[in-house]
């Protein structure tokens, strides 16, 4: 049985083959020939005698549809050759519109099986709770399989080579940049003193920066690296796509009143099944087999996440206070000599007539150090400017921090109000409200 999407299953190959010229057309891109991929493959295996081959193919058809939104064209087959039915689905590597790729990434295998997972639990499938991640037998992942033919990509390449060029020890940041054009690396200088780095066989540069190739290698790490303040940069990987979210279940009866109509409910009921399928997977995947265990995650991830909002808060003033120090003591350095000069004069009306503005500048940066230091020493600006450094590296890792205990947060509490509401504690609490 075989259903398709925007391609005829017939011919799919040469229409897969047709719209590859027309984004080479279209875009002026193109790959090697023995790194370009002409369609993937997702296979979605089900427990025997749970499911009817139409089912089946619908399951898949929605699996695909999901996964590739409706931006690429796909077609399902569904083989009841072996004893449990499964589907192989085939999808375009280029768009509909024949202007974009589909690019694979680290953890798409698992972003797919807990698409899959989700979809089949929709359906009132059986999925499989505890996956081996690697398999021991004949089947292994694509790294392995790959082996020494896998080309390494543009980022690992420079990452290398960054690590390679700090290694030979260079004097200053100068010395790294001709070290990487010896490398054979094109270095680009934008504006505001960004430096990109242009990989040999590359089209486009690759910005010198952390977000863009990983923690350690923005150009102060790479700074801080020469002068031996800090180890070589790691050479990480990418992290995986962020799985989508659990949102909070709609209550239809409470919709119904306000007036919706009945193409509302039907919308509410999919969307409230796709919910606690969510909810239950995130209980799967978290080995949460009890209520209590769940109120009890939930707690937790609640105050981590406040805790971790009042170090952030604290950093972030502490850090716009050093900045306003610094700023009050470069100030004061620049008008404490005129400063000094009218104290010279024994405060001569000529002189303060002749440096009003000077003055008054002096005056207002004094005053404001005594504001912010309250009677403490006035700090040397290489402390300053180390406290500061300190303060935007620890600002950073919190926020990174920040943003997950939110994420996670976030999907605990959606969680636990879809199972409240399952089990109808939801209703009691709002009975209690309304005798109250």
């Amino acid at each position: 049985m075989i259903s398709s999407y925007a391609c005829d299953h017939m011919t799919a190959d040469a229409e897969f083959l047709l719209s590859k010229a027309k984004y080479k057309a279209t875009t002026g891109r193109e790959q090697r020939r023995d790194a370009d991929v002409l369609c993937y493959q997702i296979r979605q295996s089900f427990k025997p005698g749970e499911i009817t081959p139409e089912d089946a193919n619908r399951v898949g058809y929605e699996t695909a549809m999901r996964w590739t939104k409706g931006k690429y064209a796909f077609f399902v087959a569904t083989h009841t050759d072996r004893q449990h039915i499964h589907n192989h689905i085939y999808y375009n590597s280029t768009s509909l519109d024949c202007a974009h790729k589909f690019r694979d990434f680290i953890g798409s295998a698992r972003a797919v099986r807990r698409l899959s997972d989700r979809v089949c639990l929709e359906n009132d499938l059986s999925v499989i709770a505890n996956p081996k991640l690697h398999s021991k037998g004949r089947f292994l992942h694509y790294g392995a399989w790959a082996g020494a033919d896998r080309q390494p990509s543009y980022k690992e390449r420079l990452r290398h080579a960054i690590r390679d060029a700090l290694a030979k020890g260079p004097a200053d940041f100068n010395a790294f940049l001709r070290l990487m054009e010896e490398a054979g690396f094109t270095v680009k200088q934008g504006r505001g003193g960004a430096i990109s780095f242009l990989v040999p066989g590359q089209q486009r540069a690759t910005r010198l920066r952390s977000s863009t190739l990983g923690e350690g290698y923005d150009p102060e790490d790479i700074r801080a690296v020469i002068a031996g303040k800090r180890p070589l940069p790691e050479v990480g990987v990418p992290a995986p796509a962020a799985p989508a979210r659990v949102n909070l279940i709609v209550d239809i009866q409470e919709r119904l009143r306000d007036r919706k109509g009945p193409a509302y409910e039907r919308w509410a009921k999919i969307y409230n099944l796709k919910q606690m399928a969510a909810a239950l997977q995130f209980m799967q995947e978290h080995g949460l087999t009890e209520y209590n265990q769940l109120a009890a995650q939930t707690e937790e991830a609640v105050q981590r996440f406040h805790v971790l909002t009042g170090q952030l808060r604290q950093t972030e003033a502490n850090l716009a206070h050093t900045s306003e120090v610094m700023g009050a003591v470069v100030q004061y350095a620049k008008t404490r000599p005129v400063f000094d000069g009218y104290k010279a004069t024994k405060y001569s009306k000529k002189y303060l007539a002749a440096h009003e503005a000077e003055l008054a500048d002096y005056r207002a940066a004094k005053a404001i150090l005594n504001d912010l230091l309250d009677g403490a020493r006035l700090p040397r600006m290489p402390e300053l400017k180390e406290k500061r450094r300190t303060l935007a590296a620890q600002k950073k890792t919190l926020y990174a921090d920040y943003r997950a205990a939110q994420q996670r947060m976030r999907e605990a509490v959606a969680v636990k109000a879809n199972i409240d509401h399952l089990l109808g504690l939801t209703d009691q609490r709002k009975n209690k409200e309304q005798e109250r």
